[in-house]
């Protein structure tokens, strides 16, 4: 693992590394927050998975979490969204391809070769960051924005012995049902809609999948909440499975990061509470 840059912030140290990945076949980089703590303290983490043409920096930029993390001891790790480089395939549009991967390991070709971002979420990154962060993997949340929402809902629900809190910013709730995600998947994965349940989140609860709760927030005036986003799914397949789901709907607010960046603070605490 490289160290590219560290930074001192709230007393605590902001890195951003780079790595060779093997479930990628290329390198990947990726940002840690570790907040001040007594020498050899193990503290809890939380993860963050970002959207559609995002990389780490995104919210290392602008997510303002460094003072909630700071005030709660919690270290908060950001990575990027898919493959990147010389021979990875890509797209013309923007929401497929690299800087779209979908969380997800994609079975078709031209894809296959890099595309496995669920094994590297879920695999290979905790296990490099549990070795070499003072992270206590006991204790474990989850939260991400849009297509990063989408992958930290469909990850808490396939892992729920591993995480025990679940957040999301705006996320593609069920991606089956929608443009964005229906091209995504449908390229990813192929056409058998089967395969498709296993990375949507409302298909995943509709199918037995079940965490302890839920926190969502999504801004209301969000340009992209009726055609792809659509809460009121998830808030469906929640009361359905009886799994409490915690939807604030904010007025005024759009898919940017100024919203997440209000509700970065409440949505760390959260997870602080259940990650004590």
């Amino acid at each position: 693992m490289e160290t590219v840059a560290t930074a001192k912030s709230h007393g605590g140290v902001q890195g951003v590394y780079r790595h060779p990945s093997t479930a990628t076949g290329t390198d990947m980089t990726f940002a840690v927050y570790v907040p001040p703590h007594a020498p050899g303290t193990r503290l809890p983490v939380l993860w963050y998975l970002s959207g559609l043409t995002c990389t780490h920096a995104n919210v290392t930029d602008k997510g303002e979490y460094r003072r909630a993390c700071a005030e709660a001891g919690i270290i908060f790790v950001a990575l990027d969204t898919s493959p990147r480089g010389e021979g990875v395939a890509d797209d013309p549009a923007w929401d497929m391809g690299q800087g779209a991967g979908f969380y997800v390991d994609a079975t078709q070709a031209p894809w296959t070769p890099h595309f496995a971002m669920w094994r590297y979420v879920t695999e290979e990154l905790p296990a490099l960051v549990a070795g070499a962060f003072p992270v206590d993997m006991a204790r474990q949340g989850i939260t991400g924005h849009s297509m990063g929402g989408h992958g930290a809902l469909t990850i808490a629900l396939t892992c729920p012995e591993r995480f025990r809190s679940a957040s999301a910013f705006a996320p593609i709730v069920a991606p089956s049902q929608v443009p964005w995600g229906a091209k995504a998947l449908g390229g990813y994965l192929g056409a058998d809609r089967a395969a498709w349940r296993r990375h949507d989140a409302v298909a995943l609860i509709e199918d037995g999948a079940r965490l302890p709760e839920l926190l969502v927030d999504q801004g209301a005036a969000d340009a992209f909440l009726a055609e792809q986003l659509r809460p009121e799914l998830l808030a469906a397949a929640c009361a359905a499975a009886g799994i409490p789901l915690t939807l604030r709907m904010q007025p005024g607010y759009d898919h940017s990061y100024n919203f997440v960046s209000t509700f970065m603070a409440d949505h760390v605490a959260w997870h602080a509470a259940r990650l004590r």
